[in-house]
């Protein structure tokens, strides 16, 4: 399985390249941008984040100060605006409260225990939390989200009925715990998802995995 999901990461990078992948500057714009992106494009997360970088709401304590209904105003273009107003205050609270404000001190936890701490928060799955822990404090996790599920699926190497964290695990027992390639490869199958291996109408004959392609391998000819 390690050689297959390597190979697999070769063939991805080769086609597309490094993505250089989560853009943002500083890591708490990342963590922002990982909560506004829940159920929603990353061209509307980017019009959020152009908002708040606007009125210069992207530090915690402004952030945390600011009226509910002003932060909802902000990412409003994010979607679900007042569920995500909620979450980033929630979090930015927390870091005041327990962190003083640092991320630094957030991210000297071990790898289980900041993990632990994120889930606790208000409307911060396993998916978010992943995506903070990885891109934000570069710890070796992997994130498991909608194009993961769908191509490894397709590819006959997950259910896609499996819970997260058991494709998380298939993931991090098999790979080197390697943040950088965690990076990369998470970055390149959103990009497969997004251009090739789509929902609906995948592209099949144009896909660099389709030799080794349970769905492909079952098509009619």
């Amino acid at each position: 399985m390690r050689q297959k999901l390597l190979e697999i990461f070769e063939r991805l990078l080769r086609n597309y390249g490094p993505r250089h992948w989560w853009p943002a500057q500083g890591p708490f714009e990342v963590i922002v941008g990982a909560i506004l992106t829940q159920n929603t494009a990353w061209t509307n997360v980017e019009k959020a984040i152009g908002n708040l970088q606007a009125v210069g709401a992207l530090s915690p304590r402004v952030l945390a100060g600011l009226p509910a209904a002003e932060l909802e105003r902000l990412v409003q273009p994010s979607g679900y605006f007042r569920q995500k107003a909620r979450r980033l205050q929630s979090f930015a609270r927390n870091l005041l409260e327990r962190h003083d404000g640092s991320l630094e001190r957030l991210f000297a936890g071990s790898l289980t225990e900041v993990r632990g701490e994120l889930l606790a928060l208000h409307g911060i799955g396993p998916e978010t939390a992943d995506s903070i822990l990885l891109y934000a404090a570069h710890f070796p996790t992997f994130v498991i989200d909608a194009y993961t599920m769908r191509i490894f699926s397709r590819l006959g190497i997950v259910d896609d009925r499996q819970k997260y964290e058991e494709v998380r695990h298939l993931f991090l027992s098999h790979l080197p715990p390697d943040a950088p390639l965690f990076n990369e490869y998470h970055a390149l199958i959103v990009e497969h998802g997004k251009t090739c291996c789509r929902k609906r109408e995948p592209f099949c004959g144009a896909c660099i995995l389709s030799d080794i392609c349970l769905l492909y391998s079952r098509r009619p000819q």
